[in-house]
């Protein structure tokens, strides 16, 4: 019988005991914690692995203080110490004193079958081996670092002194090495996008050729009229209309029309070629996955050399087009990928999953760093956005990555002005006290529009997943649809038909910088009021097209729409707030203008309405003041953006919590448990939570073939199986994951094995180890367990801060129960209706179908017996 499903109901009940003796209370009034050993007390501890197979008893007398060594002698040995007396007095300390390594080099004698007079083999227990993690599975965090632990001490273990010094020191430089690489790389690639998105993007609007001063072709509209003071005056720089040689006036509008839409819709076109034929997992932004691997789920591929290349070039396709999108977000994906293939050069680090995913955060800092010239801000978006563990060293890692990548991109210098982005700013004048209303008022419109925009994006995006989408099966065809429409609504207005980098740019600067005024921004009395209806207009378009856009299979980010949109409706403002003051100067609010100066500054609204936006639609708030902070370098604006930040988030949480990443995590049903999140849970018992012994699959300690392990495999999708004594009993002995018992039975430690070959979990003095394949070894002997009264707060508290894939529940060593990171996804996500009455038996379903790939690499979860919930991978709660 390969596989049980036990009713320990009838079981007697299994009295946990103890060998050791609790301390009285005359010793406890001698030791400060409790623990601590007499001078003259023996520590008697039984050794199952003497060599006669009795009882041997060791004693350690607590020595005197230790010497504490010289500085020299930590490095080198001392030449004048005979070895014989270095070892004479290693072993002299140790019999005097347990330190860690006697401890443990005691424990890990090697023993023979017939030493183990109790029946525990202790060389054979701890977490077990563990192979390569399957797809769309969880890491084990504490595993991981115990490695990495295990790997440093035996780094210098065979090289004492400076020798280890010096190997920990060239160990340690590798992230560093990394680091570097990915901020050199990063930055590269962002400059390059940089100059080829601008090119293509003025394309569809003329091209540079050779007239007057030498112009080329391949140089975008601002570097072929380099030197003129308006782009009228650039003789170099010829329309479409102007090539073919149309002097109409309507039929230049529609030649340049016809050729802007048509760029446009091919250049959508082809990014979503690349991504559909090539990589899907380059699309939208990346960053709901890359939060979701951070927090240690597994995604193959996703940061592979073809999603890397895909993502690259279709990202400057997907810019130059027009469309309501970004570089912002999927530059953070860029620079993932690149990291992931500099750490390939590094097995230690690239074969440990926990410090994988610390040089993902710190490389994820420089995607932002080159994207809004803020390397600071690129830390902190890092910190408070992505990063699911984040020690100091990774902050510090964090830093170092960002700035190199911010000084790659300013050594290329793209656009030939010394900034890193094209829509830095800098302001002349500061603000007044009055003003801190309407840039309240800001604060609230943005994080209506916040709210707003993640409601209609995602309700917009289950319509595109289901069959009612006339282009469900037709994903190019949708965005060549979506860049049509894009194209035909932005041509006839000026605002939408520049690039989204171009408009923030002018919507950013003071009229007083901008020497060509060709989107008509800058117009003065009456015209103003035809500005601020087009700006308004421009800023309910920019919304509904960034909507429909977003989720589209096409590299796109949300972070520089955003920010367009918020830009604005936040210039309206300013040019509001402007005219009153202008018509009203005596009145007594703008009695602190002062004369013959402008007394407000529309642009900085515009900025301030950008940075209301992002909030209300990220929920970030620090990294955003900071990112605004340096792309204006105005240090007086930092109060004004955070109390519009501050309001913008508060009024955004009033509709719901989750910012637009964690929504489409979510949506897309990545189990991602947010370790920052302390809302409160149900006050219940985790019993009427977790699965229960009897719908768990078991396996006993004896009783079985690699036959009949085989089958119940083929039988059962389950990620991992709890391991019990007997069927009767059912005294938890520990847990096999799926992945170490398929390797185990397919491959063994030796030759193949029979399938008639006897499989045991526990350890047997009489067996024959050639004819029994012992599965210890590759079983969690030290499985997390808690009891199963324990609250439901405790359980989920667990799972965030450790990093759990699983924990088991016990009653006094009985196995009771079992939850994994997916049954608390779902019951923190999905299940709460209905969950807590007590009413259910079985607790959250086991997960049978597990995750796999299609054959266009999109995440999914196989259907069992055509449940609704198994196929939107609902309570399908495997240990991944």
């Amino acid at each position: 019988m390969s596989s049980y499903s036990i009713d320990h109901n009838g079981s007697p009940p299994a009295i946990a005991s103890s060998s050791r003796s609790s301390p009285t209370e005359e010793e406890e009034e001698h030791s400060e914690d409790g623990l601590d050993i007499q001078r003259d007390e023996l520590l008697a501890e039984e050794d199952p692995l003497h060599e006669n197979g009795q009882l041997e008893t060791r004693s350690f007398r607590r020595a005197q203080k230790a010497v504490k060594p010289s500085f020299a002698s930590r490095f080198l040995p001392s030449p004048f110490r005979p070895a014989s007396a270095q070892s004479d007095g290693s072993r002299a300390r140790s019999s005097a004193y347990p330190t860690t390594s006697t401890i443990l080099s005691y424990l890990n004698i090697p023993s023979s079958d017939n030493k183990d007079v109790e029946g525990y083999d202790w060389h054979n227990e701890g977490p077990g081996k563990r192979v390569a993690y399957d797809n769309l599975t969880a890491i084990d965090w504490i595993y991981e670092y115990n490695r990495e632990r295990t790997r440093l001490r035996h780094l210098t273990a065979n090289a004492p002194g400076l020798l280890g010094q010096l190997k920990l020191l060239v160990d340690a430089s590798h992230i560093w090495l990394i680091l570097v690489a990915t901020g050199i790389a990063v930055g590269s690639i962002a400059a390059g996008i940089d100059v080829a998105s601008d090119w293509m993007g003025d394309l569809k609007q003329g091209v540079c050729s050779n007239v007057q001063s030498g112009g080329r072709f391949y140089l975008s509209r601002p570097f072929c009229c380099w030197g003129t003071n308006s782009f009228a005056e650039c003789k170099d720089w010829r329309t479409w209309s102007t090539r073919l040689g149309v002097d109409n006036k309507g039929g230049s509008y529609i030649i340049e029309y016809i050729f802007f839409v048509s760029l446009s819709v091919l250049f959508a076109s082809c990014a979503s070629l690349l991504v559909n034929r090539f990589s899907l997992y380059a699309k939208q932004s990346g960053i709901p996955e890359i939060k979701t691997m951070l927090g240690g789920f597994v995604i193959r591929r996703f940061l592979g050399t073809w999603t890397l290349v895909v993502k690259s070039l279709g990202l400057c396709l997907a810019v130059a087009s027009g469309m309501w999108l970004g570089k912002e977000g999927p530059l953070v994906h860029v620079a993932c990928c690149c990291a992931n293939l500099f750490m390939k050069l590094s097995p230690a680090i690239s074969g440990n999953e926990a410090r994988k995913r610390e040089t993902l955060s710190a490389a994820a800092a420089s995607g932002i760093s080159v994207a809004f010239g803020s390397p600071i801000g690129g830390v902190l978006f890092s910190l408070e956005q992505l990063s699911y563990y984040f020690p100091d060293k990774t902050m510090w890692a964090s830093f170092v990555c960002a700035m190199v990548a911010a000084v790659t991109l300013q050594a290329f210098d793209p656009f030939r002005t010394g900034k890193l982005v094209l829509y830095q700013v800098t302001y002349h004048s500061g603000w007044h006290a009055f003003e801190l209303v309407p840039f309240a008022i800001i604060g609230i419109i943005g994080g209506l529009y916040g709210a707003m925009f993640i409601k209609l994006n995602i309700l917009i995006n289950r319509w595109r997943a289901s069959p009612s989408n006339p282009f469900h099966k037709h994903p190019v065809l949708e965005v060549v649809a979506i860049a049509l429409l894009t194209a035909l609504i932005s041509f006839p207005v000026t605002f939408l038909r520049a690039q989204s980098s171009e408009l923030v740019e002018y919507l950013f600067a003071e009229c007083r910088d901008i020497n060509d005024d060709y989107l008509g921004l800058c117009k003065a009395g009456r015209a103003n009021t035809g500005v601020i209806f087009i700006l308004l207009i421009s800023a309910l378009i920019g919304f509904l097209l960034a909507t429909i856009t977003f989720g589209l299979q096409i590299p796109a980010g949300i972070l520089l729409p955003s920010m367009a949109v918020g830009a604005l409706y936040g210039r309206v403002v300013g040019l509001i707030v402007e005219v009153w003051q202008r018509e009203h100067p005596a009145w007594f609010v703008f009695a602190s203008c002062e004369p013959d100066l402008p007394c407000v500054t529309p642009g900085t609204y515009a900025v301030i309405g950008a940075a209301s936006a992002l909030a209300g639609t990220t929920r970030m708030t620090v990294s955003i003041v900071v990112i605004m902070f340096e792309l204006t370098g105005a240090l007086t604006y930092v109060l004004p953006i955070m109390i519009a930040v501050m309001l913008s988030k508060w009024v955004g949480d009033a509709f719901g919590k989750k910012g637009i990443y964690e929504s489409w995590i979510a949506f897309q049903g990545y189990p991602f448990i947010d370790n920052k999140d302390d809302a409160p849970v149900a006050d219940v018992p985790v019993s009427q939570i977790m699965t229960r012994m009897e719908d768990l699959v078991c396996i006993t300690a004896t009783g079985h073939t690699i036959g009949s392990l085989r089958e119940m495999l083929k039988e059962h999708r389950f990620r991992g199986f709890p391991v019990i004594n007997e069927e009767r009993e059912a005294i938890l002995l520990g847990y096999i994951s799926r992945t170490e018992l398929a390797f185990a039975l397919n491959s063994g430690d030796s030759q193949p094995l029979a399938d008639t070959t006897e499989c045991v979990f526990r350890h047997d003095p009489h067996i024959d180890p050639g004819e029994v394949l012992d599965l210890r070894p590759w079983m969690d002997q030290t499985p997390i367990t808690l009891s199963s009264r324990c609250g439901f707060q405790l359980t989920k508290d667990m799972f965030e801060r450790l990093g759990l894939r699983y924990v088991v529940f016990t009653d006094k060593g009985v196995l009771a129960g079992l939850m994994t990171k997916k049954d608390l996804w779902y019951v923190l996500n999905e299940g709460e209706e209905g969950r807590f009455g007590g009413g259910g038996t079985t607790g959250v379903l086991r997960e049978e179908g597990d995750g796999r790939e299609d054959e266009r690499g999109l995440l999914r979860h196989d259907a069992q017996d055509g449940d609704e919930e198994d196929e939107r991978g609902r309570g399908r709660g495997g240990e991944g």
